[in-house]
């Protein structure tokens, strides 16, 4: 019979941020198309008028701010006994728990770093100390399986 700590597969998304982001990017389209309706007229003291086509602009570059802000909710981390996929704003990373030498949330970080064993840190965005007892909890979740991954397995 083998002894082996089990412990749940983790998956995580920051709360907050991604409230803020969500309002933030419809805040950002009803302002956009608010300002495209008032675009009507001549441009000012030149022979220049509005057109349905400035109008369509104004709308799309609210849609892009929006994406834009959006992408803020793109992070996300999921763990499991074999290692850790980090999902950040850009760029992502698939790690076993071999090459992370330490789960940290350090003092004044926004967000939890994986220290690896060749020196180099990974943020990971999705657990963010805005988050509170959410992020808190996470941290310790991550770090539980990090250490089940370091315990040698015993087989009798």
């Amino acid at each position: 019979m083998s002894s082996t700590p089990v412990t749940a597969p983790v998956i995580a998304r920051p709360q907050r941020a991604r409230v803020i982001a969500y309002v933030l990017a419809l805040v950002v389209v009803v302002v956009f198309t608010l300002i495209a309706f008032g675009l009507h007229g001549k441009t000012g003291d030149g022979p220049g008028y509005f057109q349905r086509g400035d109008q369509a602009a104004m709308i799309g570059l609210g849609l892009c701010a929006a994406a834009g802000i959006l992408l803020m909710t793109r992070p996300k981390v999921e763990a499991d006994a074999q290692g850790v996929r980090v999902r950040n704003i850009i760029g992502s990373y698939d790690l076993p728990w071999e090459v992370v030498r330490a789960v940290t949330f350090g003092r004044g970080a926004p967000w939890l770093t994986l220290d690896l064993h060749d020196d180099e840190k990974v943020a990971v965005m999705a657990v963010q100390m805005s988050d509170k007892e959410y992020a808190v909890k996470a941290a310790k979740r991550l770090r539980a399986l990090h250490t089940a991954s370091l315990t040698p397995t015993v087989v009798e």
